[in-house]
C-alpha cells in the first residue's frame, strides 16, 4: 500500500517587510487583502498543527498544490524554500505552482530557481520554465504526474492557464505510465472542473484538460484554489476519474471557508484494479492537532454504488 498526503494553499505568513516599489503592481491589491482579513485567518500556528498531523501520519510521500506563498515576494519566496526544506527531502515531497506563487511576472522563474528540486521529474534537472511541466515521478507503483498552471494576471483576477503545449506532453507521460502499469496520480493547483471556483478564479482550459483525461486516462486527480474539501469526477478511459480538492493549509477556524485540513490517500491494488481510499484529517474547534473527519472510498465502481 502507498500513502499519500496532500495539502495545498499554505500561503505562508507574516509578511515581510513590503517596499513601496514592490507594491506598484497587482500586488497592492493583495496586501489590502492580506491587511484586512487574510493575516487574520493564515497563520504560522495553523500550519505548524497541520505539518504535526501530517508527520504523525507516516505518509510515504507529500503533495502540495501550490500557493505557498500571498504575493511572490523575494522574502517570500525564500521563506517557502527554507518552510520546504526543513519539511522534507526533495524526492520526498512533489510541488506544482499556484496563482499566487506567479502573482507578477518573473516570479515564476524565480520559484523555479528557490523551489526546484522539489518540482524536478526523476533524473531530471530543476525546471527553469513552463516548458518542464508537466513533470513525472515514480515511486513504487505509482506515478506522480505534475501540472503546472500558475501564470501572472491581471488584477482581480486569479485564473489559471492550461495549454495545448502542455496538454500534448501531459497526454504523452499519461500514455507511458499506463505501459508501465501504474497508478497515475495528477497534481494540478486549479481545479480542472467546471464550476468549482468564481469566473475570474477558473482555470482556462478545462475543455482541454478533460479531453485529455477522456484520451489518456488517468486514476486520481488532485487539486488546491478553491480551499474546499471538494470531490469531482470527470470521464477518463471508460471509467471515472475522482478530482479531489482539500481545505486551505493555512486556515484558521472562525471564516467562512473549512479549517486547515490535509488529505491521505492510500493506494493499493494492481492495474487495471487500483483501489484508493480518501481520509480528510483537520482542525475542530477545540482541537490542537488534525482529527479525522471523513473517509471516503475513492474506487470508482464502489464509489458509484455508494452514491447511488
Amino acid at each position: 500500500m502507498f500513502r499519500l498526503a496532500h495539502i495545498s494553499d499554505v500561503h505562508l505568513g507574516p509578511l515581510p517587510a513590503v517596499t513601496y516599489r514592490e507594491l506598484a503592481s497587482k500586488r497592492v491589491i493583495g496586501y489590502v487583502n492580506w491587511q484586512r482579513s487574510r493575516r487574520r485567518f493564515l497563520h504560522e500556528g495553523v500550519i505548524g498543527a497541520i505539518v504535526s498531523g501530517l508527520q504523525a501520519a507516516g505518509a510515504d510521500h507529500l503533495a502540495v498544490t501550490g500557493d505557498l506563498v500571498n504575493l511572490a515576494l523575494d522574502g517570500e519566496i525564500e521563506l517557502a524554500r527554507l518552510w520546504l526544506e526543513a519539511l522534507g527531502l526533495p524526492e520526498n515531497i512533489s510541488v506544482v505552482p499556484g496563482n499566487h506563487d506567479a502573482y507578477v511576472p518573473g516570479a515564476f522563474d524565480k520559484i523555479c530557481r528557490a523551489w526546484g528540486p522539489y518540482m524536478a521529474g526523476d533524473d531530471c534537472e530543476p525546471p527553469s520554465d513552463r516548458r518542464a511541466f508537466p513533470y513525472l515521478r515514480v515511486r513504487g507503483q505509482v506515478a506522480l504526474i505534475g501540472v503546472s498552471t500558475a501564470r501572472a494576471t491581471a488584477p482581480f483576477m486569479a485564473n489559471g492557464f492550461f495549454r495545448e503545449e502542455q496538454a500534448q506532453r501531459l497526454g504523452r507521460v499519461l500514455d507511458e505510465t499506463s505501459r508501465r502499469g501504474l497508478c497515475r496520480v495528477v497534481m494540478i493547483h486549479h481545479p480542472p472542473v467546471r464550476g468549482a471556483v468564481p469566473q475570474h478564479k477558473r482555470l482556462l482550459g478545462i475543455g482541454l484538460f478533460q479531453r485529455v483525461m477522456r484520451n489518456h486516462g488517468a486514476e486520481l486527480i488532485l487539486h488546491g484554489h478553491s480551499h474546499l474539501p471538494s470531490l469531482y469526477w470527470v470521464r477518463g478511459q471508460g471509467k471515472q476519474i475522482p478530482v479531489v480538492g482539500v481545505a486551505a493549509a493555512g486556515q484558521a477556524p472562525g471564516s467562512s471557508k473549512p479549517a486547515a485540513q490535509y488529505n491521505l490517500v492510500e493506494i493499493s491494488g494492481e492495474p487495471g484494479a487500483w483501489h484508493m481510499r480518501l481520509e480528510r484529517h483537520g482542525l475542530k474547534s477545540g482541537s490542537a492537532l488534525p482529527v479525522e473527519l471523513a473517509a471516503l472510498d475513492l474506487t470508482p465502481s464502489r464509489a458509484a454504488a455508494a452514491r447511488s
